[in-house]
């Protein structure tokens, strides 16, 4: 397989994982799949990334994202008991 083609792929697969967080979050749900809605969103966040608050937002987030990926592992390992 050629350079590129493995980078395409690469590319590709890490643009449909960061597309499955927006899923998961329920961001698609929330916003009846508006685009425009989704897209304002990521903008603004990516102003907060820019801004004096940014250091304050990463820690927020990050810390909510971990919070919510070990719910749902608990919840997983949970259900294969059941």
């Amino acid at each position: 397989m050629r350079t590129w083609q493995v980078e395409r792929r690469k590319r590709t697969r890490h643009l449909i994982e960061l597309g499955g967080l927006v899923v998961k979050a329920g961001i698609v749900e929330l916003t009846n799949d508006d685009r425009a809605i989704i897209y304002g969103a990521l903008l603004w966040v990516a102003t907060k990334l820019q801004s004096l608050e940014r250091e304050h937002a990463r820690s927020l987030w990050a810390a909510k994202g971990k919070q919510a990926f070990n719910a749902e592992r608990h919840q997983e390992q949970n259900s294969q008991w059941v």
